[in-house]
């Protein structure tokens, strides 16, 4: 060692103690323990590799003379993973090496070859703090042999002396970063949630980002949901203008590999990183530092935060940090903004469908106070707008508790409910409505939905045709009298002749169809009325169905259709009016005639279910029946729609439905189209079958006379 660096060792590590306790920051004290490195062991060229507690760089100096060397990380992590300061790092003890091109442990650089006077000497040593690896203290001497042993020791004791001073700093300034990223990180918090409005929080965002990097350029790209391209939405800075637009396909660039990847990147140097690409390059930015962070919302990436040009030349070491947290707080704000926008949008929309609608529609709160009324119910009441909010439901419309429960108990638990009432006018006059009620959620408001419907025409229809019915009924069935009776005394009193016998036959059997018409209109008519059926007796079902068979034989006949009988078992007898639910079969194999293609197949059956009753079916090979028209085909004047629909008045199922109903049985369809109808239906048995009440004639059912 030169004689002018020769100091007692004890007077030495005090002054070097001193000098680096005297500082917290962490870059002074890096500063001033190489400077005394420098000055009492020696050495051109000193360096300084700060670790954190994983052993990873996280600062670092160096010195050439008397000029320092900042933002030199990145250099120096090489010679940790693979030189001399690795090695060091890796073993924990102190290495010298006197002539640098004859030690492997050496990262070799430019100036190491023999030609450039490559030979040098170095001392690396390690810096442990309370047996922590605090960091990586090295001297270089352009000269070999500069050092040896007494410098090795010496260094050894001034990074002892110091690692603690090195740690407390390092902590100190990890404290000092974490505070400033805190505050950032809080005031953006507190600047982005103060608005929901979407550009807003856009614009809020950006300016954030801005401020607290010390960026040139920030800009704000959303992932959309078709393309899962990212398109950006907002820009700030300079520049900025030309950015809103522009499209990043998916999976391309620096900003794919932040959202595939989910992990904020920092590119100190853009053109030697081959991650960003063309793709990146936004129009009017000269990038050439850039951070990228993912905008997060529910755990999953939406969108990417960039920071461009960072106004210093790189970026804080604490950037990752800010960045990354301002993309986590902006995604859950944005997200929430979008949702509001949508929700106002979906309000704003149902607002115009409410006044616009063409159906009157009533929204009251849960005592019954109307809160709102569209114009369609001003129109039809009458009543004003203020005045109708002045009153209670019960008082525009008679509410059916039945149907809504006490109190709107049925619409409260979410369900909904159907029925006729009339509507009180202002003028004291009354129509007829059907009413929907449900519960509704508005503008956060828990409310009622009442929609009338005028069925003033609907009325005035269904009153013409109960009085078509009643004439028809009225009007036919004393000239059917007449006919049928003279159909049975020309029967009586015509020859053998059989033309004659077969044109009877058709007039008889024509005659029979409309009995039955006229029957089924008078049955529906007294069944929807809340009539009950007192002219009941016990009947073999096999019996009906034969019966059935063989009055609907000469329709199946004539379009050469095959008919099947299932119900080939013993049954047990059912409890019925053997005429009406005679007609039921009647209609229900007409009907299955009706729609099956000629030279198709209908069959009937019977089964017992239960002890209580008997199921019986009606199966064709026809067209089947849609889905919509499956919940109308038992409407009383309802046809199935379709360009080739056999006519007929549309009552035959309707009387169907109620004549089983009023038995206490049961009448469904199941159908699918191109696949058939089946028809199924359940009646009664007999408690008490008796032999005598069997109604019996040569084999035939004894038909009741025309219902008086």
């Amino acid at each position: 060692m030169p004689e002018d660096h020769s100091q007692p060792l004890l007077e030495l590590l005090m002054n070097v103690s001193r000098e680096v306790a005297a500082a917290l920051d962490l870059r002074t004290v890096l500063q001033r323990l190489l400077f005394a490195a420098m000055q009492n062991v020696g050495g051109e060229r000193s360096s300084i590799i700060v670790m954190d507690d994983a052993g990873k760089p996280v600062d670092a100096t160096i010195v050439y003379g008397q000029r320092f060397h900042e933002h030199t990380t990145q250099q120096l992590r090489d010679t940790v993973e693979r030189g001399l300061a690795g090695w060091v790092v890796q073993n924990r003890k102190a290495a010298l090496v006197t002539d640098t091109t004859r030690d492997i442990r050496w990262l070799r650089r430019a100036d190491d070859t023999a030609n450039k006077n490559g030979a040098k000497s170095a001392i690396c040593v390690p810096l442990m703090a309370r047996d922590r690896l605090v960091g990586v203290l090295t001297l270089v001497h352009s000269i070999p042999n500069a050092f040896n042993e007494r410098h090795l020791e010496l260094m050894q004791a001034i990074a002892d002396q110091a690692s603690v001073a090195v740690l407390n700093a390092r902590l100190y300034t990890e404290s000092q970063r974490t505070a400033r990223v805190m505050t950032a990180l809080a005031e953006g918090a507190a600047a982005i949630n103060s608005s929901l409005d979407v550009a807003d929080v856009w614009r809020r965002v950006l300016n954030q980002a801005m401020q607290a990097l010390q960026v040139e350029t920030t800009a704000l790209a959303l992932i959309e949901n078709d393309t899962h391209d990212l398109v950006f939405h907002a820009a700030a800075g300079n520049n900025s203008g030309d950015i809103p637009g522009k499209r990043i396909p998916n999976g391309q660039g620096l900003a794919g590999l932040v959202v595939k990847k989910g992990q904020t990147v920092i590119v100190s140097s853009v053109k030697q990183d081959a991650r960003y690409s063309d793709a990146d390059h936004l129009e009017g930015i000269e990038a050439r530092s850039i951070a990228v962070a993912p905008i997060r919302s529910q755990g999953k990436v939406i969108g990417i935060l960039e920071a461009i040009n960072p106004t210093s030349g790189t970026f804080d070491p604490d950037a990752p940090m800010v960045v990354t947290g301002l993309g986590a707080l902006a995604g859950t704000t944005i997200q929430n903004a979008q949702v509001l926008a949508q929700l106002q949008k979906a309000h704003e929309r149902y607002r115009e469908l409410f006044e616009d609608s063409v159906d009157s529609i009533v929204l009251t709160d849960w005592e019954g106070r109307i809160l709102e009324a569209n114009r369609q119910v001003v129109t039809l009441s009458g009543h004003t707008s203020e005045a109708l909010r002045a009153m209670r439901i019960e008082q525009l419309h008679e509410v059916k508790a039945n149907k809504t429960g006490l109190n709107y108990q049925t619409l409260r638990l979410g369900g909904e409910c159907n029925y006729e009432s009339v509507l009180h006018l202002k003028d004291g006059g009354i129509i007829p409505i059907h009413v929907h009620a449900r519960r509704v959620e508005l503008e956060e408001t828990d409310s009622a939905q009442w929609i009338l419907r005028d069925i003033t025409e609907r009325k005035e229809l269904d009153a013409l045709r109960e009085d078509m019915t009643d004439m028809i009924y009225h009007d036919l069935r004393s000239p059917l009298g007449n006919i049928v009776s003279s159909l049975d005394l020309m029967d009586s009193i015509l020859p053998d002749d059989e033309t004659l016998r077969s044109m009877l036959t058709i007039a008889r059997n024509s005659t029979g169809r409309i009995q039955r018409l006229v029957n089924s209109l008078l049955d529906i008519s007294r069944l929807e009325s809340g009539q009950q059926i007192v002219d009941q007796n016990a009947i073999d079902p096999l019996i009906l169905i034969r019966e059935a068979l063989r009055d609907v034989e000469p329709s199946a006949a004539g379009r050469h259709q095959i008919l099947e009988n299932r119900a080939m078992g013993v049954l047990p007898l059912i409890w019925v009016d053997v005429d009406m639910i005679h007609r039921v079969f009647i209609n229900l194999l007409e009907n299955a005639i009706k729609y099956t293609p000629t030279g198709g197949r209908v069959e009937i059956g019977a089964q017992t279910t239960s002890g209580t009753a008997v199921k019986f079916w009606v199966r064709d090979n026809g067209p089947g029946i849609s889905a919509a028209d499956r919940d109308r085909i038992f409407e009383k004047f309802t046809r199935v729609r379709g360009k080739e629909v056999p006519s007929g008045m549309g009552v035959g199922l309707a009387f169907c439905k109620l004549a089983v109903q009023g038995h206490g049985g049961q009448l469904w369809v199941e159908s699918e189209p191109g696949k058939g109808t089946t028809f199924w239906l359940t009646l009664p048995v007999a408690q008490r079958p008796s032999t005598g009440q069997l109604k019996r004639q040569t084999g035939r059912l004894v038909m009741k006379e025309s219902r008086k």
